[in-house]
Order: C-alpha cells, then sequence, then structure tokens
C-alpha cells in the first residue's frame, strides 16, 4: 500500500467545512464573520504518551480528543484539523481501527480532517487543531483577578491512577479498574462547558499536565497567586480509596478545565453545570502574590512533591 492509496483509504473524508480539503497542496478555509481562528498543536509519541500496544481505535480518540481539549479551554468551535502520522509500516487493519476512532469523535464535533502528513517512523501522531472565536469572548489564561473563584470540571487524578496501575506502581480491584482506564484513554474533551463559561470564566486551561501544573499558567501569566483547598477537590472513591489522592493534583491526563470566575457568578455555574448534566466544582480561590498553595479544611498547609508533568524533568 502506497502514500496516497493509504490516505485515500483512511483518512480521505468529506470536508463540508472547508472550501478545499485534502488532495491539493494546502487547504482552503473561510472564516465565520466575527470570529478569529484558534490554534492549537499536540503530539503523541508511543513509549511517552501511549503505551506501543494501545488499542488503536481509543488512540484515534485520544489523538483528536486532547486537541479538542485545548480549544474547549479557549471557548473556540471546532472546525478543522491536519494529522501528521509517522508508521513502522503500513498496518491496514490497524489503521481502520485507529481512523474509526478518530473519525467518531471528529465527526460528533463536526470537525473537518483537511490535511496532514504521512512517513515511516517510530509511532507518532500530531494533529493541529483549528476553532473559530469571537475574540472579545476567548477564554483565555491572563485574565484571573484576586478574588475570583477557581473551579474544575468532572473529577481528577482517575486517569493518573490508571496509568499507575498500568505501570505496575499500584494494583487496582478490576470492578474500579475499567473507570480509570477509560479516563485515561478516552477522555471527554469539554467543548460544551468551554462555549457555555464564553462571558462568565475570567481565565481558562485544561488539566492535561496536572492541576497544579496547568493553574500555574494561569497564575502566571494574569500574575496572581491561588489557595486550593485539598478536601474540596473532586474526587471519585476509587482515588480516595486507592491512598493516591495527591495524584488529583500533580497526575495529569485529567483533560478537565480549570477556571476562574467573579463571585457574581457562582449561580451562573451552577445552571451550566446543572444544564450540561456535568460537575463543576469550587476548589479554591485567587489571591494576590505569586504561586499556589495547597492546604486541608482546617487551613493546614500540605507540602506536595512535584507539581505536574514535564518532558524534559
Amino acid at each position: 500500500m502506497s502514500e496516497f492509496d493509504l490516505i485515500r483509504r483512511h483518512f480521505n473524508r468529506p470536508t463540508p467545512n472547508a472550501l478545499l480539503g485534502i488532495g491539493d497542496d494546502a487547504a482552503l478555509l473561510q472564516v465565520s464573520a466575527g470570529n478569529v481562528l484558534a490554534i492549537s498543536t499536540d503530539m503523541l509519541v508511543s513509549g511517552t504518551h501511549f503505551f506501543p500496544d494501545a488499542d488503536p481505535f481509543l488512540l484515534g480518540h485520544k489523538t483528536l480528543a486532547v486537541n479538542l481539549s485545548d480549544l474547549a479551554a479557549m471557548g473556540a468551535v471546532p472546525r478543522w484539523a491536519t494529522l501528521a502520522i509517522a508508521l513502522p509500516q503500513a498496518d491496514d487493519v490497524w489503521l481502520e481501527r485507529f481512523s474509526a476512532g478518530f473519525f467518531a469523535l471528529a465527526q460528533q464535533h463536526g470537525v473537518d480532517l483537511i490535511g496532514g502528513d504521512t512517513t515511516r517512523g517510530p509511532l507518532n501522531l500530531c494533529v493541529s487543531i483549528i476553532g473559530e472565536v469571537p475574540p472579545q469572548l476567548a477564554l483565555r489564561r491572563d485574565g484571573a483577578r484576586e478574588g475570583d473563584d477557581i473551579w474544575v470540571s468532572g473529577k481528577l487524578g482517575d486517569a493518573a491512577l490508571g496509568l499507575a496501575h498500568l505501570q505496575e506502581k499500584i494494583v487496582l480491584p478490576q470492578a474500579a479498574l475499567a473507570a480509570c482506564l477509560a479516563a485515561l484513554h478516552a477522555p471527554v474533551p469539554r467543548v460544551a462547558l468551554g462555549l457555555a463559561l464564553r462571558g462568565i470564566a475570567r481565565s481558562a486551561i485544561d488539566i492535561s499536565d496536572g492541576l497544579l501544573a496547568d493553574l500555574g499558567h494561569i497564575l502566571v501569566r494574569s500574575q496572581v497567586a491561588a489557595r486550593i483547598v485539598f478536601d474540596d477537590l473532586p474526587l471519585s472513591k476509587t482515588l480516595r480509596d486507592s491512598g493516591q489522592s495527591k495524584l488529583a493534583l500533580s497526575g495529569g491526563d485529567d483533560y478537565e478545565l480549570c477556571f476562574t470566575a467573579a463571585v457574581e457568578n457562582r449561580v451562573n455555574i451552577e445552571h451550566i453545570a446543572a444544564e450540561l448534566q456535568l460537575p463543576l466544582t469550587r476548589i479554591g480561590t485567587i489571591v494576590a502574590g505569586t504561586g499556589c498553595v495547597v492546604h486541608d479544611v482546617n487551613g493546614h498547609t500540605i507540602n506536595i512533591e512535584g507539581n505536574g508533568y514535564d518532558h524534559f524533568n
């Protein structure tokens, strides 16, 4: 199977949102009136971001999901994506499963695959995602203000707990393992939440490297500090019972949203949670200064080793 046969068989799909999609030297896109482009790129490398024997359907899902999560954090509507993929060999069965997982999520969010590249090499997957957002409504990292509430969506730490099991650092009971592996392998990008938070959240970020690391980016960009109440973190019973609760702070791979909002928006945020049927939990407060302090319900500081994942540390 040639490179072009591979593309035609597994990745050439209709692109109703593009003026010109796959098949030329470049795609042609039309930005909707009043919007600007939001663009993000994420790379998944075999052995670093996923195990070499990962289920290709789930890997296809996650390859797009982690990029959609970035657009969710910007309050952007996903529109287009490109995919660059290096393959050790042109495995037709593997590619059929991978593309099925990728396009199932793409169809769910109305994303057109408009181009990319294929080459032979160690398994490496790189997506660039493109969305649209009115510039005045884009959620950014530099908008947090002193006195803001800090919120997170969903539950934290289960994906990291599932990874710890796969790495044989812990052993999870079978009943709990399935949910943790689902959190790790099939994250749900919070696109609808990002859109609902337009005009309500002052800052936002997706939690990919761990809550402390990613919230830290907001703090630096906004030139503020934070106080987090550890007991308020939304944890599953599995994580609490595992003795690994601190993974909620530094484990990574959650792909939930962390955002800040003025106190007067608490009711609005509770309405969003009810409408989306998605737990949104207030976990702390933005304060003056630098850095993030984590304390328990009694105000005692909790020491945390490591803030989150860093590829070069």
